[in-house]
């Protein structure tokens, strides 16, 4: 039972993937990192050592992990709360975690972070489905604060290589379809997210981004809200976030509430 200093594993998968998921911070040593090179999914690494100069820019509430949830991860959830951070220990760490099952992100996957710690991600313009769901899935599992360019499709590979940003969905990229599989769920794969809930989202995703209404009864549904939020916006950035709250409503329906239906019956008179 973990203190009220601390959070248990299978409360914060729980919250991991939510729009109200904390700042997780892995603050491993090197050694104990270079064990296991893998993250909880949507943390960022930060230097113990350094606390005093990163401890202003969380933002928000904390779930701090170490390798036993032992002295770094109180320590460093101490000073955060001193500084006015609210802030909570992973119970029994990285390690407990890996027992627990979590999902854990290869560290060699992610793109190369920018001066401000942030993943940038570069893909074609005008997004309609794969282009929406795969910086969800980024920003929800992998880097909350990951930037999104949206470029003229023949600029895609250019813009990448000027600004240091990772292509997707596009062809002869990595991140990309791969046979009948499109880019998210490669991502899901490639990332180390596979999930019951994630994987029915990427049935939902495919069948729409692939013209395979056959896949799942909700796909049509997926496509029109879809096409309907590329007529709602012209600014692709602000068509990402109304995306954002599309995704996080189909992921909770996916993780949640699959088994529930809603009717209104009439009231029979007597």
């Amino acid at each position: 039972m973990p203190s009220f200093l601390e959070i248990s594993s299978e409360k914060l998968n729980r919250i991991i993937g939510t729009p109200n998921a904390p700042a997780i911070i892995d603050v491993r040593t090197d050694d104990d990192f270079a064990s296991d090179p893998r993250l909880v999914p949507g943390s960022i690494r930060r230097n113990y050592k350094d606390l005093g100069n990163w401890a202003g820019d969380i933002g928000g509430p904390a779930v701090i992990v170490c390798q036993g949830g032992l002295k770094l991860s109180h320590g460093v959830a101490a000073y955060l709360r001193q500084e006015g951070t609210p802030a909570e220990v992973l119970e029994g760490g990285f390690e407990a975690w890996i027992r627990s099952g979590g999902a854990a992100v290869p560290n060699e996957k992610l793109p190369q972070r920018n001066l401000q710690g942030r993943t940038v991600w570069v893909t074609r313009s005008r997004p309609k489905i794969d282009r929406i769901a795969c910086p969800w899935l980024i920003r929800r599992f992998v880097d909350p604060s990951a930037v999104f360019l949206f470029v003229p499709t023949s600029e895609v590979s250019m813009v990448g290589d000027r600004f240091g940003a990772t292509p997707f969905d596009i062809e002869q990229v990595f991140w990309s379809h791969r046979g009948e599989f499109c880019t998210f769920d490669v991502m899901i794969e490639e990332f180390g997210l596979t999930s019951e809930p994630l994987s029915r989202l990427a049935t939902i995703v495919r069948g729409a981004d692939t013209a395979r209404p056959d896949l799942a009864p909700e796909v049509p549904g997926l496509l029109a809200a879809s096409l309907g939020l590329s007529r709602m916006f012209n600014d692709d950035l602000e068509q990402l976030d109304a995306g954002m709250l599309l995704y996080d409503a189909f992921y909770r329906w996916c993780r949640d509430a699959t088994d529930e239906t809603h009717n209104w019956p009439s009231q029979k008179r007597a």
